[in-house]
């Protein structure tokens, strides 16, 4: 697809002039360039982020005489990073791909008879009691270290 063809489906899709969808699309490929030109990144939730970065200078060979070397300056470059939208949209339009369908959604539905509420004497024999609770292991006592280092004095016992 290109740019004119691009512009038509959008004109098609919103029932504007082909001009003015022509004007939409010259416009956000401006706003766009200039963006990127200035180190700002233009991110479209769901579409994916536009950004620039710097291609480091490095060393290249000359195509037309292969044994020179040359010295290729730093760049920037323009960068695309795909958004999950895109990325998920594209992954289902591949054949024989799995997709991971949703989950049915689990409807609700009202018994027909109520439960019986339980008895008094039903729920005293499920409360258990802190003495009746399973023994836990032993706590250690922690006593305080008995080594006096150097640098501090120990207390003293007059008062």
């Amino acid at each position: 697809m290109n740019k004119a063809l691009l512009a038509l489906k959008l004109a098609e899709q919103l029932d504007i002039p082909k001009k003015l969808a022509e004007d939409f699309v010259a416009a956000f490929q401006e706003i766009v360039t200039e963006s990127l030109a200035h180190d700002e990144e233009v991110t479209i939730a769901g579409f994916g982020t536009f950004s620039s970065r710097i291609r480091a200078a490095r060393k290249g060979v000359n195509p037309r005489n292969p044994s020179e070397v040359i010295d290729v300056p730093a760049v920037k470059v323009p960068k695309f990073k795909a958004g999950k939208a895109l990325k998920d949209a594209l992954k289902a339009a591949t054949p024989g791909y799995p997709v991971k369908e949703a989950p049915a959604p689990v409807a609700v539905t009202e018994p027909d008879e109520p439960a019986p509420e339980p008895s008094v004497d039903a729920t005293e024999d499920l409360i258990e009691t802190p003495a009746e609770a399973a023994p836990s292991a032993p706590t250690p006592s922690v006593e305080p270290d008995p080594v006096v280092h150097e640098d501090t004095e120990a207390p003293s016992s007059e008062v």
